[in-house]
């Protein structure tokens, strides 16, 4: 896209959250060297935020304001950035408003501007299952030959920063969190293939009620126009459907049952239909199709094998976040699990995690820290519930119990809960736990 910086060139931003996973340094880089003049300002200190700082101290018109912010950076300012995950409700939002200054998000940001420079959007949302269909639409895309490209949720990628590699007629496949999808209710947009693959509890911490959770999801779908196409989990169908959209909602179609996966599980098969909806919108033939769905390796994290130890598989499944996402995994790999989990709190309900575990596990290692008031409340229900479980500190400590106490069967690390307090985030867990794991 040729004239990419010219939003922001010589434009006073202010980018409100830097943060460690990358997203918003690529953001600050992109930014600074289109020249706009841009206050970083986060919460963290300097010392916190040391990784992503020092990569942007060789970066032009950038100024920090870490520790705390200054009133002006939200007054004195032609645009403000937010963050995903800084409330919209934050005192910095308010005042920047007040003052008439527009408030964006990158994602969404990106999303308009390749839109209006005749770029096809295709947006993947759902509490479980989005990063799975939207790696799996952008490699069916890839292996067709069709000029595209992955962004949003994505580790480590400024989905802002790929403007300029945005061209007229291109599809960009954009992974959605509900938070992101904030951003695209702010700007009223909505994607040109809308994916919803379902709506589970999640996130209760930030939100107060589903209903308001749904409603940034929503974002997805409610500015698209009759043209367009959105296709739902049939779960969800009847909730979508009742707030009557522009486009249509579907449920698609079951993928053949002589397609066989590389991926595990019947949730998958029902990614894939999801996937493989997508891919006929976007005109690509029925074999091209089949070939991309089925040649699909799955994403890592994400109920993936990394390797077999003296015929025990072991899966990293590090990405569930939720207890449906572990229950999920136990069903897909059967019975005669060693499990690991554990983390910190998300407000989420546990009794079916637990009769999960009856049914699946057999051997149950519980991570403790802390910060894990998650992992202390699915202790007691394991407690209440008389299933017995082993204790580990950290996750080498885990490993090392499940290896020596595993030798038959499965091991699997699903944890059910974030990250927060033993990691700075999910990342850095499922880094250590394929090292830990590879180095075995």
């Amino acid at each position: 896209m040729k004239n990419a910086c010219a939003p922001f060139e010589g434009k006073k931003i202010t980018l409100l959250g830097l943060g460690l996973l990358g997203r918003g340094v690529g953001d600050a880089e992109f930014l600074a060297n289109c020249g706009a003049h841009l206050i970083v300002t986060d919460v963290k200190t300097d010392a916190q935020l040391a990784e992503s700082v020092r990569r942007l101290k060789t970066s032009p018109n950038i100024e920090f304001h870490l520790g705390g912010h200054h009133e002006k950076d939200f007054t004195d300012a032609d645009l403000v950035i937010k963050a995903a995950g800084v409330p919209l409700n934050s005192e910095e939002i308010a005042l920047a408003k007040r003052n008439n200054v527009p408030v964006a998000m990158s994602t969404a940001l990106f999303a308009k501007h390749a839109m209006e420079n005749g770029a096809t959007i295709v947006g993947v949302t759902g509490t479980r299952g989005k990063s799975t269909v939207s790696h799996m639409i952008f490699h069916g895309l890839q292996r067709a030959k069709r000029a595209s490209h992955l962004g949003g949720n994505v580790r480590g990628v400024s989905t802002l920063a790929m403007l300029p590699e945005v061209e007229n007629g291109d599809i960009v496949v954009l992974e959605l969190d509900s938070w992101q999808l904030q951003g695209f209710g702010d700007l009223e947009i909505s994607p040109h293939i809308s994916i919803f693959t379902n709506l589970m509890p999640d996130h209760q911490n930030y939100y107060p009620s589903m209903e308001e959770y749904f409603s940034d999801k929503a974002n997805i779908f409610r500015y698209q126009h009759g043209t367009d196409f959105l296709f739902t989990g049939k779960d969800i169908f009847e909730k979508v459907n009742a707030t009557q959209p522009p486009a249509a909602p579907q449920v698609p179609q079951p993928i053949p049952t002589g397609w066989n996966l590389k991926i595990i599980g019947e949730h998958n098969r029902d990614n894939a239909s999801f996937a493989a909806a997508a891919l006929h919108a976007l005109q690509l033939s029925d074999e091209e199709v089949k070939i991309g769905v089925e040649s699909f390796e799955g994403v890592e994290g994400r109920l993936q094998l990394v390797r077999e130890v003296n015929g025990v598989k072991i899966y990293n499944d590090n990405n569930s976040t939720t207890p449906e996402a572990t229950i999920t995994a136990l069903d897909a790999l059967g019975a005669g699990i060693t499990l690991i989990v554990g983390g910190s709190e998300k407000g989420l309900d546990l009794k079916q995690l637990v009769s999960s575990i009856q049914e699946h596990v057999s051997h149950v290692i519980l991570l403790t820290h802390e910060n894990y008031k998650g992992s202390a409340r699915l202790a007691d229900e394991l407690r209440r519930a008389n299933v017995s479980f082993d204790e580990a500190p950290s996750l080498q400590n885990a490993v090392g119990s499940a290896i020596s106490g595993t030798k038959t069967g499965t091991i699997l690390f699903s944890p059910a809960f974030a990250s927060f307090g033993m990691f700075k985030n999910e990342y850095e867990r499922n880094d250590e736990f394929l090292e830990l794991v590879r180095g075995l």
